[in-house]
């Protein structure tokens, strides 16, 4: 070995170590003092972000809750408008049945099936509900749904010749296709 690495191996002590070395334990408690007093800082600020954590989803469960409730409160009231309009049309159809049983004129009964339907529509046109038009127009697969075609001609080839069932938007969009014949 060389002189260079002994001196490495073997430290000499010297007697600045023997002073320092008493000077380190004392900083050291003091250090350690220190370390725990900042312990006890950082587990209380632990603390403190853990309760904010636990109110803050607390909190966002009880919003999920009240907006799930306030939801259901919101559908149930928006069909008890529409039925109690429709109740009147309920009231409407009991007297056309009583009174048709009293009559024998045709036509009566045919007004007054004409005036319930018309009183129907009207209700349900003021909840948003409009018909889609379909008869003689280009089959489209975006609003009709083909039941059947036939032989119908030039003039309506690939248009609706007839209407199954009508078509209905509400407040422009669609919650039943058109069921359609379509020419050939």
């Amino acid at each position: 070995m060389t002189k260079k690495s002994q001196k490495q191996e073997t430290p000499v002590p010297d007697e600045k170590d023997s002073e320092t070395g008493a000077a380190s334990e004392i900083v050291d408690s003091d250090t350690q003092a220190g370390v725990e007093e900042s312990g006890d800082a950082l587990q209380k600020q632990l603390d403190d972000l853990n309760g904010k954590y636990v109110r803050l989803y607390s909190d966002f469960d009880n919003f999920r809750k009240r907006t799930i409730k306030e939801r259901a409160d919101l559908i149930g009231s928006a069909s008890e408008s529409v039925i109690k309009d429709l109740l009147g049309v309920i009231d409407d159809f009991e007297r056309a049945i009583e009174n048709n049983e009293k009559t024998d004129k045709l036509e009566n009964i045919r007004e007054g099936v004409r005036l319930v339907h018309q009183k129907m529509l009207s209700i349900m046109t003021a909840k948003g509900l409009e018909k889609m038009e379909a008869k003689g127009e280009v089959f489209d697969a975006e609003k009709h749904e083909a039941i059947t075609s036939i032989d119908a001609g030039k003039e309506m080839k690939g248009k609706v010749v007839d209407v199954i069932e009508s078509g209905f938007k509400l407040n422009g969009k669609p919650i039943r296709y058109a069921k359609v014949v379509v020419g050939l």
